[in-house]
């Protein structure tokens, strides 16, 4: 649908990806999928020159409709009306919010994101697993592993299996619970199915967890379901988040790491990661594991992912065995 600058959605994305440039477009391609690529990539070759008004008017109303979302995020479509209205007049307000609500999903449970943790578990502790797991694939990361914690262990595992397995709920279910829970926002829920829960909704509430309750979790779920926690346990900790341990801990791990599987993870990994690595090696290895990496040439994505798994293994393996802490933003640090 062309807007004020007489563009298709399509094109409006392709002048955006071009004037944020190739270093960030690439981060946006990651997200996207297979067939949106593709038309985008096309519609990119496409366009042969941009002026600068249509280049300001694509960047601006990518920022508007930003503005806009997140101050839906932060109290909802009537604040988030009202601010806009204060910045871009009532005419302009109301266009970005008419945009936005075509596409944007609003989450039910709204009133639920903002209530304590502790209150809210009072609340739903003795409803059915499979009503609690539906709140929770809603919820905050930080919300839900307080929640997950608190809950008895004979039902943590239940609630987490029920979460990952959650793939799709009717409308007419979320709007009962929403009921049951007094929702105030229940005229937001999209009338098309939900998509909710999921493995990577469980892996962001275990990544917030205690380790205890993470390793009751994953035991019970390798006895009743190896399948699915196989998945969960190759997604919980990925090579980028050696950003999450300590020097001491990241020396500790380098020890266990062959040379050659390191050259090959780095080569695949940003700046960032690649810095905390170096700078916790010897200026000598530093610049062998470099000159490695220099001479090695290209690298199969294939190999990169395998080099950086059995790293992830290492790391996993020895905290476990208590040999290193990594720092999750729950209530498992530790201070010796």
């Amino acid at each position: 649908m062309a807007s004020d600058s007489g563009l298709s959605g399509l094109q409006k994305a392709a002048v955006l990806l071009i004037a944020l440039g190739p270093e960030k477009s690439s981060h946006i391609f990651k997200h996207l999928k297979e067939d949106e690529i593709e038309e985008l990539t096309l519609e990119i070759a496409n366009t042969r020159s941009i002026t600068p008004q249509v280049k300001e008017t694509v960047i601006d109303e990518f920022y508007q409709v930003c503005l806009a979302q997140q101050y839906i995020a932060e109290g909802g479509i009537g604040y988030a009306k009202e601010l806009l209205e204060k910045a871009l007049g009532e005419d302009r307000a109301r266009d970005v919010i008419g945009k936005l609500t075509a596409s944007l999903q609003v989450k039910p449970f709204e009133f639920v994101r903002k209530t304590d943790a502790s209150q809210l578990l009072n609340f739903i502790q003795d409803e059915h697993p499979q009503t609690i797991a539906l709140i929770m694939s809603y919820l905050s990361p930080g919300q839900s592993s307080m929640i997950l914690s608190a809950l008895p262990p004979e039902r943590q595992a239940d609630v987490a299996k029920r979460i990952a397995i959650m793939d799709r709920t009717s409308p007419d279910v979320i709007k009962e619970v929403e009921k049951v829970l007094e929702s105030k926002l229940s005229s937001l829920v999209n009338q098309d199915y939900t998509i909710i829960g999921g493995v990577d909704a469980v892996v962001e509430i275990l990544n917030s967890v205690d380790r205890g309750t993470e390793k009751h979790i994953m035991e019970t779920l390798e006895i009743e379901e190896p399948e699915l926690a196989d998945e969960i346990r190759k997604k919980m900790f990925v090579f980028e988040d050696i950003l999450l341990l300590d020097d001491r801990a990241i020396q500790r791990v380098l020890r266990d790491v062959e040379n050659s599987d390191l050259a090959i993870a780095l080569k695949g990994s940003n700046e960032e990661v690649q810095n905390a690595i170096f700078n916790n090696l010897s200026k000598r290895l530093a610049a062998m594991i470099k000159e490695d990496m220099e001479f090695m040439g290209p690298v199969r994505m294939k190999d990169v992912e395998e080099a950086q798994q059995k790293i992830v293994n290492i790391i996993r393996k020895l905290e476990d065995a208590a040999e290193i802490v990594i720092s999750r933003g729950g209530g498992d640090e530790i201070v010796v």
